[in-house]
């Protein structure tokens, strides 16, 4: 009997937005099932953090490329986070 997973996330299609009032206990380590490309669309102050990596601030027009299994998280920041993801 498991509970019914709410994702901190708001899905779009492709494009991911996650609220700046979101729990940061909602933004937890996982993992994916397929490698992806990552376009920051809009955001400030969010940050991934890699498993063993010290947390790196993600800028609006970046690409961040995460392969399928990699342990990783993303921070709050001060504004809504909205990204376009691209399975690979």
């Amino acid at each position: 009997m498991g509970k019914n997973k709410i994702n901190p996330y708001l899905d779009k299609g492709n494009i991911r937005t996650f609220s700046k009032d979101v729990d940061p206990m909602e933004l937890v380590w996982h993992q994916d099932d397929e490698d992806r490309k990552i376009e920051i669309l809009e955001g400030e102050g969010w940050c991934i953090q890699r498993d063993n990596m010290l947390p790196r601030s993600m800028k609006k027009g970046e690409t961040i490329f995460i392969t399928k299994g990699e342990v990783h998280r993303v921070l709050k920041g001060t504004t809504d986070l909205k990204i376009k993801i691209n399975e690979m």
